[in-house]
C-alpha cells in the first residue's frame, strides 16, 4: 500500500527534539525497574513502574488515573483532549510487565539497561519498554508544547500483559470501561518495524493477531509402587497424549492479512505467489519468517509437564500445559482437535482463552501510519501482517475498539529482531528508538 506523503521529508540535519533527547533515558529507567511477571499473580515492580510514569506525567502537568486490580498490580492512564471533540478517541497503550530473565544466561545484567554498541540492552528493551518510552517521550513533548492532537488520546500502561492481562487490561475493561469512552481504535506493540526484502526496506504493520487457548491436560490413574506392573499409569497416558498433540501437523490456511503480506512480498521480490512458493516468500522475510510462518496455521505446543513426587512412586495424576494459538474463527475447531488427539481418558481444562483479531489494512488511521513512516523513510514500503502472539488489543476489542500493532522501528539487517522477544540479550538500537519517536510524533498529531 502506498499513500501520498502529506509531510515534508525528515531532515536529518535538524536538531533532536526534546522527545528524542529523553526517550533513551526513559527507556533505560523503565528497564531498570524489574517488572518481571512470573504468572503467579505477584506482579513485583508494576506499582513502581506506574509511580515512575505518574511522576513523568506530573512533571508536565498531566493528570493520571492509577488503578490496581489487587495491591501491586497497577495500571496507569491519562487522557489528552483533542481539538475536534466530535472525533473518536484513540487509545495508545503499552504494558509495563516483562517476562522473567535468567541473569546467568545473559552477557549483561538484564536489568542494567546498559548502552553499548549503539544499543540498549535489557529485559523489556523490545517487549515493550521501548514503545512505552516512545509514547511517554511524545506525550510529554505534547504537554510541554501545548500542541493538541486532532482527536482525544487515551494513554494507557497496563499491568499483567505477559500473563494474559487478567490483572491488567482485562480487569480495566471490565471494571472501568469509562476510561475508554469514545474510543474506536487503538495502537500498541509488535508492528511498524522494518525488514529488508532484497534491499527494499519494508515496514510491517500488525492488523491481525491469533487467538489464545492455554489448556491443561489431566490424566488420572492408579497410584502404586514403582516396582510393580501398572497398566493404569497416568504418566504413560499423558505422555502419549502430549506426544500426539505436539507432533500433529496443522494444515496451512492463508488468512486475509497473511495473503496481503505475501502478495506484497511477491511484488517486491518478483516471485510468484502460489501455494508452492509460500515457503520461498517466507524465506525472503529472513528471521521475521518465524513470526509470519506461525500465522499460516493453528499451533499447539506442549510447554510444561508435571507428575509425581518420588522416583519409586507411580502418581495418581499427571498434568501437562498446552499453548494453542488459533486462527480467526477456529477456536472450536482447535479445541475439538485437541480433544480428539488427547483421547477420551484425558481431562481438558481451559486456563485462559482469548479471541483472534483481524481488521483491514485500510482507512484513515492506516493511511496515517503509512504516511508517518514514509515521511521519515521516503523510499520504504509498508505491508500488513498477522501476529502469532497476542496483545492487550484483545481486551480492548471487548469494547468494540479496533487494535493495530504500531511501534515503529527502523532496524538494521544484522539484528535478529524476533529473537529479541522473550529472548536472551534483548536489545534495541538507540537510532531505532529515536526514529520511532519521530514517526510516532507525526502519527499522534495526524491521528
Amino acid at each position: 500500500m502506498n499513500v501520498s506523503d502529506p509531510y515534508a521529508p525528515s531532515d536529518s540535519a535538524q536538531p533532536e527534539s526534546a522527545a528524542e533527547r529523553e526517550v533513551v533515558r526513559i527507556c533505560q529507567d523503565l528497564i531498570r525497574i524489574d517488572t518481571s511477571n512470573f504468572g503467579d499473580d505477584s506482579g513485583p515492580g508494576e506499582r513502581k513502574a506506574a509511580e515512575y510514569i505518574g511522576d513523568l506525567f506530573d512533571e508536565v502537568g498531566l493528570e493520571s488515573t492509577v488503578l490496581e486490580s489487587v495491591p501491586g498490580r497497577t495500571s496507569i492512564f491519562t487522557r489528552i483532549p483533542g481539538t475536534d471533540p466530535s472525533a473518536p478517541a484513540l487509545v495508545v497503550h503499552g504494558h509495563t510487565d516483562v517476562v522473567p530473565a535468567d541473569a546467568s544466561e545473559w552477557s549483561v545484567d538484564p536489568f542494567s539497561a546498559e548502552e553499548k554498541d549503539g544499543l540498549i540492552w535489557g529485559r523489556g528493551a523490545v517487549d515493550m519498554k521501548d514503545m512505552d518510552a516512545m509514547i511517554l517521550a511524545n506525550v510529554r513533548e505534547l504537554a510541554r508544547s501545548g500542541v493538541k492532537p486532532r482527536r482525544d488520546l487515551i494513554i494507557a500502561f497496563f499491568a499483567d500483559e505477559e500473563a494474559g492481562g487478567k490483572m491488567g487490561a482485562q480487569w480495566a475493561v471490565r471494571n472501568h470501561p469509562e476510561l475508554f469512552d469514545g474510543a474506536t481504535e487503538a495502537v500498541s506493540e509488535v508492528g511498524g518495524y522494518s525488514v529488508d526484502l532484497r534491499g527494499q526496506r519494508t515496514y510491517l504493520v500488525q492488523t491481525a493477531e491469533k487467538g489464545i487457548a492455554w489448556i491443561k491436560l489431566i490424566a488420572r490413574g492408579s497410584a502404586g509402587h514403582g516396582s510393580q506392573i501398572n497398566d493404569d499409569n497416568p504418566v504413560t497416558r499423558l505422555a502419549a497424549a502430549v506426544g500426539r498433540i505436539g507432533a500433529y501437523k496443522w494444515p496451512r490456511e492463508i488468512t486475509p492479512a497473511v495473503r496481503e503480506l505475501l502478495e506484497g512480498v511477491a511484488e517486491i521480490t518478483g516471485l510468484e505467489f502460489t501455494p508452492e512458493t509460500t515457503d520461498d516468500l517466507l524465506n525472503e522475510l529472513g528471521s521475521v519468517a518465524r513470526f509470519v510462518g506461525a500465522t499460516l496455521q493453528n499451533t499447539s505446543n506442549p510447554t510444561l509437564l508435571k507428575a509425581g513426587y518420588k522416583h519409586n512412586v507411580i502418581p495418581g495424576a499427571a498434568e501437562a500445559l498446552i499453548d494453542c494459538r488459533t486462527l480467526p474463527g477456529q477456536d472450536e475447531h482447535v479445541l475439538d482437535t485437541i480433544r480428539e488427539l488427547a483421547g477420551a481418558q484425558i481431562d481438558i481444562e481451559m486456563l485462559h482463552q482469548d479471541v483472534a483479531l483481524e481488521t483491514d489494512f485500510s482507512g484513515a488511521l492506516v493511511d496515517n501510519m503509512v504516511s508517518s513512516l514514509l515521511a521519515e523513510d521516503p523510499g520504504a514500503k509498508v505491508l500488513p501482517y498477522n501476529l502469532s502472539g497476542g496483545t492487550d488489543n484483545k481486551s480492548l476489542s471487548k469494547l468494540g475498539i479496533t487494535g493495530y500493532g504500531f511501534a515503529p522501528l527502523k532496524l538494521s539487517n544484522d539484528l535478529d529482531f524476533p529473537a529479541m522477544f522473550h529472548g536472551v540479550d534483548e536489545r534495541v538500537p538507540v537510532d531505532a528508538l529515536k526514529f520511532g519517536t519521530r514517526v510516532l510524533n507525526r502519527f499522534l498529531l495526524g491521528a
